[in-house]
């Protein structure tokens, strides 16, 4: 089946996602302008970035065939230098971007 969007289907389509993102994005600076947000609100703004690592972590490890070749080595290399990265610099982007660099090119010559 082929359907094709007219430009006016698309740019309405833009326009509903953009004005709910702003939505969404802005709704908790409303919400708490006035006043503290709960404390729940504040353990998971504490907790939250650790366990999106964790998460991505092992999502980026899950299909890692140690049996075959490569046997992981550029993926667990990648996340090593990753984590001394971070914790020489404290740099997430300097951390990301050296890991991720450096996945690519080990992963293309192994």
């Amino acid at each position: 089946m082929n359907t094709k969007l007219s430009l006016t289907m698309v740019l309405l389509g833009t326009i509903v996602s953009a004005v709910i993102i702003l939505i969404t994005r802005a709704f908790p600076f409303v919400l708490f302008s006035r006043r503290d947000p709960p404390r729940i609100i504040c353990l998971i703004e504490k907790y939250i970035p650790s366990m999106v690592m964790a998460i991505l972590v092992i999502y980026c490890l899950k299909d890692i065939r140690l049996e075959t070749h490569p046997w992981g080595i550029p993926s667990f290399t990648a996340l090593a230098v990753t984590v001394v990265l971070h914790l020489w610099k404290r740099n997430p982007m300097i951390s990301i971007l050296g890991g991720t660099i450096l996945y690519m090119i080990l992963s293309r010559v192994m």
